[in-house]
């Protein structure tokens, strides 16, 4: 479509020297419509660095290698149909480097009937350099805050938040656009909440510094409303004429868990010593007591008094099996390990479980695979079983089932970061799972405890598992629990494995051999409430090629899984908090996605948990689990749907 020409002003060539010559030391040039310079300033020659002989004649866009932001036959079609045109243009100085410059164009007619265009430029390349400058600052800048682990929020002096950096989202479970001008205590639990605004109109007031300029411990709050222990460190700076503050977090969920789990190691080692050197000293004294009444019993006629003696020693007889237990949970028992496999020495052991749990219970032992030598005393380790069994059988005093499961497992270097007390390596592992009544928190952290028992006084000493705990400590092994009210508890031993060249060290991540897991490029939402586990399990699928989606519960995961349609494999949890476990998760996925593949995850590890046909196709992998079990068992199901 042809442009609508206007008519521009009509001046003479006089009229061009003349502004020339009275605008000579700013930056103009004019030249014809065919780009052919006709006027050339004192101000071009120093921008340029071309005399005026040297650039009249010339064409102008030639002479100077423009650089137009639009089609040079679009601009020349503006000022036929305007009579002007301004923008940024790019000039080459005649010693070749680029001059940034903003220009203005305008139209005139010249007598001849010819067009001609007036060009006044003025230099921006030092603007442009400080706008470069900027740019590449904040892209720094952004770089860094999107890499640091610590989360970054900034508000005003109302508290109202103006930045809210990647790792604060993903901290606080929110975008930044969800948050950023709303106020900052909404991120913040009751009484904090509350009296926020006052801590800052207290500042503003007083001057009085409560956290500005050194860290503090508070408690922070996820979108979901759960909450976490945060350090926060806050600084003040002045932008615009207006005070802001800046807040650096850092999580301390993870520390905190790990000093509480060295607090508890200490502490039972503390007790172990304690209880250990009492029992010593006590067995010196009961071997005392014992051997005089055996004299006395030699030289006594039978009758009445005969009889007090024997209770006397029955009596003496049972504090020896407590020291013994005593020293078993201080460690300082003698012990007299021998090479041994464990599927034999658990499996001739089944006889004797049997008759003692009774016909109530059901007894089941399950030997996986082989080579399951251990360096171990055989006699202490039956004890330590049976021991675990009589506590399943008074969990089930209405009947149940008691499952001993022998495997041989590697706890791989991930696995013993989440635990201060435990090595990596090739280990035995026995687990014994009952369907009983379960133990709450409180009481699991405290199970292994001396002396310490849920039982009616005078059924238990409360020195069954702290015995268990010592001999398994005792023998370079590692002790886990795991339990959920109604639902039963696991115990599991594992033992240091024996003639370990006979399986291959899985490769340290970056080997070949890691990169050689089967992989994908699915979508996997990963549902864990332990924050170290569920970042071990994200970094493991991420590695092998997935996209991954994280929920520290049930209810989040389901809003995951109704924002983002592409997730084809749940992997989750079967114990967690929050109202909604792992299986009922599933079942409600289920039914918003019916094609989706569920993969189970527990450290409890009752076979017929995830198995039970609540959910059809779901498989069970238990814990802990390596890479490349992970790695399998997720390629088994999604090449299956």
């Amino acid at each position: 479509m042809p442009h609508r020409l206007v008519s521009p002003r009509t001046a003479s060539y006089q009229e061009l020297d003349a502004m020339v010559h009275v605008l000579d030391g700013t930056e103009i040039l004019i030249h014809r419509f065919d780009e052919t310079i006709t006027h050339w300033s004192i101000g071009c020659e120093n921008m340029y660095g071309w005399a005026r002989e040297e650039a009249v004649g010339e064409k102008v866009y030639e002479l100077l290698a423009t650089k137009f932001p639009e089609p040079a036959e679009d601009i020349r079609d503006q000022l036929k149909s305007r009579g002007f045109w301004q923008g940024e243009i790019i000039h080459r100085h005649k010693s070749g480097y680029d001059i940034h410059l903003a220009s203005r164009f305008v139209l005139v007619n010249l007598p001849d009937g010819d067009l001609a265009v007036i060009q006044t430029n003025s230099d921006v390349s030092a603007l442009k350099g400080a706008q470069e400058a900027v740019k590449s600052r904040e892209a720094h800048l952004s770089s860094i805050l999107d890499t640091v682990p610590d989360a970054m929020v900034v508000i005003d002096d109302r508290g109202t938040v103006l930045s809210f950096s990647r790792a604060a989202e993903k901290l606080f479970g929110m975008s930044s656009d969800q948050i950023c001008g709303r106020n900052v205590s909404d991120l913040m639990p009751n009484p904090y909440r509350d009296a926020h605004d006052g801590y800052i109109n207290h500042y503003i007031d007083t001057g009085e510094k409560r956290i500005i300029g050194y860290g503090r411990v508070v408690t922070g709050q996820r979108a979901d409303g759960s909450q976490f222990p945060m350090e926060l460190h806050v600084g003040e700076a002045t932008a615009n004429g207006e005070r802001i503050f800046t807040g650096f977090i850092r999580d301390l969920t993870s520390r905190f868990k790990i000093e509480e789990d060295l607090r508890q190691a200490q502490k039972m080692e503390a007790i172990g010593q304690l209880t250990g050197g009492i029992a010593h000293d006590f067995n010196n004294l009961l071997t005392v007591i014992s051997g005089n009444l055996e004299m006395i019993e030699d030289k006594l006629p039978p009758g009445t008094l005969r009889d007090i003696l024997k209770e006397a020693q029955s009596a003496a007889q049972d504090g020896a099996i407590l020291t013994g237990q005593l020293l078993a949970f201080g460690r300082r028992q003698p012990l007299n390990p021998k090479h041994a496999d464990l599927g034999q020495v658990v499996g001739g052991f089944s006889d004797l479980l049997r008759r003692t749990l009774g016909e109530d219970i059901k007894l089941s032992t399950v030997i996986e695979g082989s080579d399951l030598d251990v360096l171990v005393d055989s006699s202490q380790l039956q004890n330590a079983i049976l021991n675990i069994a009589l506590n399943a059988r008074d969990a089930m005093p209405k009947g149940g089932s008691l499952t001993t499961t022998i495997s041989r497992v590697h706890l791989d270097a991930d696995y013993a970061k989440m635990y201060p007390d435990v090595r990596s390596g090739n280990f035995v592992l026995v687990a014994m799972t009952d369907t009983g009544v379960g133990m709450n928190e409180e009481v699991r952290q405290r199970a292994i405890e001396p002396f310490f028992t849920t039982k009616g006084v005078g059924a238990g000493t409360g020195l069954g598992l702290s015995m268990v705990y010592g001999f398994v400590k005792q023998s370079g092994g590692h002790l886990q629990l795991y339990s959920e009210v109604g639902r039963g508890t696991t115990v599991r031993i594992y033992l240091p494995a024996t003639h370990e060249a006979k399986v291959p060290e899985p490769m340290a991540a970056g080997d070949a051999g890691e990169n050689q897991l089967p992989g994908g490029n699915e979508t996997v939402l990963a549902v864990e409430d332990d924050a170290r586990v569920r970042r071990v399990a994200v970094a493991r699928l991420a590695s092998m090629g997935y996209t991954v989606l994280e929920a520290e519960n049930g209810h989040r995961a389901l809003d995951l899984l109704q924002e983002n349609s592409q997730i084809a494999l749940l992997f989750t949890d079967i114990v967690m908090p929050g109202g909604m476990t792992g299986d009922e998760l599933a079942q409600e996925v289920r039914l918003l996605r019916p094609d989706i593949a569920v993969l189970f995850t527990s450290g409890y590890s009752e076979p017929g948990l995830a198995s039970k046909g609540i959910v059809p196709g779901a498989q069970w992998l238990r814990k802990p689990y390596t890479a490349k079990e992970l790695a399998l068992k997720i390629r088994e199901l999604l090449d299956a749907k």
